[in-house]
């Protein structure tokens, strides 16, 4: 059944969430070069990553959801797009949905340290809780993860964003794709990264109900021209919609970064002295107007280590050779364009021998010769004299070569072998081998796809764990709520180091 109710926060949460916002008391002009600083340098890192877009960008087409209408090497050569990539990607989004999210949940727990009946209970209890939680409070868990699955091996990287809202009363993970999280160009991981800006798409309303719930400044806010990234624009076409014409949006740069903001700054705690270390803090300005709405900091007020929150998980596909991973448009691009063109050869070749044209002599009179020949019809045609035949020169078009598509069958099959997608039926192999024999080469063919879903496993750890934490502060001391058979209890004292949430 559905929960009774959504927890209140308990006071700790309270102050955990509702943080002061330090830019109601900092000085406009000081917000404001703030702000010009920071959106220079969101530029310079979003021009940085500017060849790595464009090459995700480009390899999207290589989906082939779009029919491509070609006029050359002849009007109506054919468009069609070998599915070599969406049937490699369809593949490892189902592989991985059904692996990362089972019927019963995705969550289990692991017991740190000695074992008692009292740890195993309280295991059990925070097992149960947050598989409740994500399989029926946060309803926007499947379907994030569900697309993210989707864009992973398309783009190499995707990330989840794991934080409190304040307008649902409850923690979220949402989905963010690669194009909205912009890093700078010697960023390495996500931990030591010195600024992460998250680009943020709103609608008016919601804004105005954080602005009103005074999670941002109330202050008005620049209704921009829609100005998409290069990525949303290619999405866009081919899901074959398009913004309308004066279409605006709001636009929200939030800054995950280290800030030495006067006023505010890092202290001696011997001599009372700023330090001139940076402090994290989370910045977030309207692009439209560069106003900055909130300026909070980023580390627990008891933590004398002004350690960084964590916000973002980053999943991989493949780990690349820098921030971004590598996924299949990077690996079987080339690939994927190979077979594509054998394909298109093979057709156009077919079209070309089955409808031929050639010369016919100038004499020669056809009675409507613009219009095409139709199967058994037979046409008048006045010849000055000779043979009919000699007034015709066919073009000599060859059938489509069996070479070509011997070679479009090597590319297609390096494509699948790579992605791990050629799955041996256990009716394909030697029916006299032994069970063992069967079984090691079928773990052999997946190992390659195991180890990405290892990846997926390791990323998914840091997101339960963040989960977990944000859980654990915004529940109150003692909370029921219902399931299917009966009623569960939770404590937050349930939440300590005694118990690992583990995919």
């Amino acid at each position: 059944r559905p929960p009774r109710s959504t927890p209140k926060p308990s006071s700790a949460a309270s102050d955990v969430y509702k943080r002061q916002n330090l830019a109601e008391l900092i000085p406009d002009d000081e917000l404001e070069s703030l702000a010009g600083g920071l959106m220079n340098d969101y530029e310079y890192d979003k021009d940085a990553r500017g060849d790595w877009l464009k090459t995700y960008t480009d390899g999207l087409d290589l989906l082939g959801f779009k029919y491509e209408d070609r006029s050359k090497p002849f009007a109506g050569a054919t468009g069609v797009t070998h599915p070599l990539l969406a049937e490699t990607v369809t593949q490892f989004q189902a592989q991985a949905y059904k692996e990362l999210l089972p019927p019963e949940g995705p969550i289990r727990t692991q017991i740190v340290g000695e074992i008692n009946p009292e740890i195993e209970q309280q295991s059990q209890r925070v097992k149960e809780f947050m598989n409740y939680q994500i399989s029926y409070e946060m309803e926007e868990y499947d379907q994030e993860l569900d697309q993210m699955l989707f864009h992973l091996p398309l783009a190499g990287s995707a990330f989840k964003k794991v934080y409190y809202e304040s307008v649902r009363g409850r923690a979220v993970s949402k989905f963010v794709p690669a194009e909205d999280v912009v890093m700078p160009y010697v960023s390495t991981d996500m931990e030591s990264c010195e600024r992460v800006t998250h680009v943020i798409k709103t609608m008016g309303n919601e804004l105005r109900k954080k602005q009103v719930n005074g999670m941002y400044r109330d202050i008005d806010v620049t209704m921009s021209q829609i100005d998409n990234n290069d990525a949303q624009d290619k999405y866009d076409e081919l899901d074959g919609i398009s913004a309308p014409q004066n279409a605006e949006d709001i636009v929200l740069l939030e800054f995950h970064c280290d800030l030495d903001i006067p006023g505010f700054e890092d202290k001696s705690s011997q001599t009372g002295e700023p330090t001139g270390i940076k402090l994290p803090y989370v910045v977030t300005v309207d692009e439209g107007s560069g106003e900055v709405l909130a300026i909070y900091r980023n580390y627990r007020e008891d933590d004398p280590l002004r350690k960084k929150i964590q916000y973002f998980v980053h999943y991989k596909f493949l780990p690349g050779l820098g921030f971004y991973g590598f996924g299949l448009i990077h690996m079987l691009g080339g690939l994927s364009r190979t077979a594509t063109s054998a394909l298109r050869q093979l057709i156009d070749a077919g079209t070309l021998s089955n409808l031929p044209a050639g010369f016919k002599a100038r004499g020669l009179r056809i009675k409507d010769d613009d219009e095409a020949l139709n199967p058994g019809e037979w046409r008048d045609v006045d010849a000055p004299g000779g043979n009919l035949r000699d007034a015709f020169m066919t073009l000599p078009y060859k059938e489509p070569s069996a070479t070509l598509l011997q070679l479009m069958g090597v590319v297609v099959q390096a494509g699948q072998r790579f992605a791990a997608i050629a799955d041996m039926q256990v009716g394909d192999g030697n029916q006299g081998a032994a069970v063992g024999t069967t079984v090691a080469l079928l773990e052999r063919g997946s190992r390659v796809m195991s180890a990405i879903h290892k990846r997926c496993y390791a990323a998914m750890k840091s997101e339960f764990k963040l989960l977990g934490k944000i859980v654990s502060q915004y529940l109150p001391p003692e909370y029921p709520y219902d399931v299917v058979g009966g009623q569960k209890n939770i404590k937050v004292a349930d939440f300590d180091d005694r118990v690992d949430v583990l995919p």
